[in-house]
């Protein structure tokens, strides 16, 4: 990873998710975003660290041989394959997580215990919530603790997971750095925007709109984002 993992949190603590996968934009990085149900069970939650893959098959000690060998700041990534049907973490792994000093949890798949788990605080994130567990014990696949499916994407140690109020999204660690300093600049630009909006000059002028319409009357072909690359606009990416 080129970014310190401890670095990690505080880098995104002033940055989103949607300035991160704008920088993927620009940096040609595949947009790696979790299925847009996948929510926060605690409002306000946010995390960013190293992925801890599992591939959940029925018990709960696949999250606790993973918690075991995982370093502070880690991700708990659960893939139960975005099953509807039975809840595959508690309030008591959720703890465990918290207690091990891991930053969060992704689930693809369901949760229980919701009121126990936001009394916990740690940032959770699933397709929502069913009483019953599983009613099962599939047999475990060899790379049990070293990839986990989320929608189409397959992620493992060595990714990184960002989660916040807009989703999750995940990152290749060794590209991280160099993302997150993207970011910034595009949230630089943006804030930089809006306070020109604020004070009365509107984005259309700001952009060069006019002179964009102007452009594609001459050029069809040219696209607002072409524009927005030479003028250094960030709407877009």
């Amino acid at each position: 990873m080129s970014l310190d993992p401890d670095q990690l949190p505080r880098r995104f603590a002033a940055l989103t998710t949607t300035h991160v996968a704008d920088a993927c934009l620009r940096a040609g990085v595949p947009v790696r975003c979790a299925p847009a149900e996948l929510r926060p069970v605690v409002a306000g939650g946010r995390m960013a660290g190293r992925v801890l893959p599992t591939r959940h098959v029925g018990s709960v000690d696949i999250f606790l041989e993973a918690i075991d060998r995982a370093a502070p700041g880690d991700v708990l990534v659960v893939d139960n394959a975005g099953r509807t049907d039975e809840a595959c973490v508690g309030d008591l792994v959720v703890l465990e997580a918290r207690a091990a000093g891991l930053a969060g949890l992704v689930v693809w798949g369901l949760h229980r215990d919701t009121v126990d788990i936001r009394a916990v605080g740690l940032p959770v994130f699933s397709l929502g919530a069913t009483p019953t567990g599983p009613q099962r014990l599939d047999p475990r696949p060899a790379d049990a603790v070293t990839s986990a499916q989320v929608g189409r994407w397959t992620v493992g140690p060595e990714d990184v997971a960002l989660a916040d109020e807009d989703g999750v999204l995940f990152l290749p660690g060794e590209r991280v750095g160099e993302l997150f300093d993207l970011a910034e600049s595009i949230r630089d630009t943006e804030r930089r925007q809006a306070d020109r909006i604020r004070s009365g000059e509107p984005l259309r002028a700001q952009v060069g709109f006019g002179a964009y319409l102007a452009g594609r009357a001459e050029n069809p072909a040219l696209t607002f984002r072409e524009h927005l690359r030479a003028v250094g606009g960030a709407i877009e990416e």
